[in-house]
Order: structure tokens, then C-alpha cells, then sequence
């Protein structure tokens, strides 16, 4: 018998990735599909939309947003350096879910970094996820949709329930995300670099490989 494989991850629709880029671009805020739960995406040029992320969240205030990114390039307009150790984890685990926390640019809007003085930031391996950010053309927020302390949500469905009181202003439809762990987050302005959250990518296997230690008390959290 013929061995049969299915893509559980639809293809990307290009003209609701478009509606949902446009809509960003436009100072709103957009739910949508990556490798594990629904994110929420504002763009990082306009300071109303991710003030609007915490209201919708109820996301404390202290807890800096995460971003993605299409391609490394994008980095020079959020980080004023990239460490030597951040460089040999982008080449393992980019794209994927591991989120980097690397030394802030000047400048740059106080809900990416807080009073931290880092931004973290990741390339995302989920097709739908990286087209959005791809034909948006600048940086997103990447943060979960769903409610501070309350469980991920993997359907669209589930998005629109938990979020119902304050919704986004649009939800990306793209099926079923994988669920379980949320991204691994690794601290890069340490030395050696630390990882601050447990999650997708096995922590034990990237300090055993990569010269990385546990610490688990940032304010980066996704």
C-alpha cells in the first residue's frame, strides 16, 4: 500500500493574507495562525495598535511584546547589535519558534521592550504566519492571542470566543495550529546566553549543543 501524507496546515490564501496585511498596515490589529497557538499582529509603526494589544490581552503593562520578522534584514531597524551567539542560533533554529532577546535600538516604541532594553524577536517557520509578515513588509507583533493566563487558542473559533469583550479586528482563518509549547525564548545580550522560557524547542538539547544556561525570570513573555 502506497504510504499517504497530508499537510495538516492548509495552503496559504493570499487574498485574506492580503486583506489581513492591509488591515495592519493600517493601524489595526490582526489575528492569525503560527506553529503552535493564534498570535496577535499589529505593526510595530503604529504605537495606538500596540497599546490596543494590551487592552485586548489584558496583558500587564511590564511585559514587552514580541516580534517577527521575514528576514534577518529586518533586524537593523530593531537591534542596535547582533551578539556572535544569536548569529549561531538564528543559522540552527530560523525560521522556527525560538524567539531571541537581543539589545534594543534606541528608540524604538516602548511596548516592544519596556524598561528591559531588549527586543524579542523571531522568523517564523508557519507559512501562513511568515507570508503575513512577508507581505506586510515591516515587523509585527507576534504575541498570543488569547487572554493573559488563559489558555492558547488554535482554532480561529476559539480566538473570536476567548477575545469576544475586546476583539481584534480581523481573525486569519488557517485551520488548526499544532498547540502544545509556545516558542523557546533565549536571552543573546548575556554571556552565556540564557534561556528565559521553556517551550517548542527542547531546552535541554540547545544548552547541551550551544553553550546556553536556564534562568526563567525575564519579563519576556509570550
Amino acid at each position: 500500500m502506497k504510504l499517504e501524507i497530508r499537510n495538516l496546515v492548509p495552503p496559504p490564501d493570499r487574498i485574506l493574507i492580503q486583506r489581513a496585511a492591509d488591515i495592519v498596515r493600517k493601524g489595526g490589529v490582526v489575528a492569525f495562525p503560527t506553529e503552535t497557538s493564534y498570535g496577535l499582529g499589529a505593526s510595530i509603526e503604529h504605537i495606538d495598535a500596540l497599546e490596543r494589544i494590551y487592552i485586548i490581552k489584558k496583558r500587564p503593562r511590564h511585559k514587552p511584546l514580541l516580534i517577527l520578522i521575514s528576514n534577518i534584514s529586518d533586524l537593523i531597524h530593531l537591534v542596535s547589535r547582533v551578539p556572535p551567539a544569536a548569529v549561531t542560533l538564528m543559522e540552527r533554529f530560523w525560521p522556527g519558534p525560538l524567539t531571541l532577546l537581543l539589545p534594543a535600538k534606541p528608540g524604538l516604541p516602548w511596548p516592544l521592550c519596556a524598561d528591559t532594553a531588549k527586543v524579542g524577536v523571531r522568523i517564523s517557520s508557519h507559512s501562513w504566519a511568515h507570508s503575513m509578515v512577508t507581505t506586510l513588509g515591516n515587523p509585527m507583533t507576534a504575541t498570543s492571542a488569547n487572554l493573559s493566563e488563559h489558555p492558547a487558542t488554535c482554532r480561529a473559533e476559539e480566538v473570536a470566543d476567548q477575545l469576544r469583550f475586546f476583539p481584534p479586528d480581523y481573525i486569519l482563518d488557517g485551520g488548526l495550529t499544532s498547540g502544545g509549547a509556545p516558542s523557546t525564548i533565549i536571552d543573546v545580550c548575556t554571556d552565556p546566553p540564557e534561556i528565559i522560557r521553556e517551550g517548542a524547542i527542547n531546552s535541554k538539547d540547545i544548552s547541551n549543543r550551544y553553550r546556553v544556561q536556564w534562568s526563567g525570570d525575564s519579563g519576556h513573555k509570550r
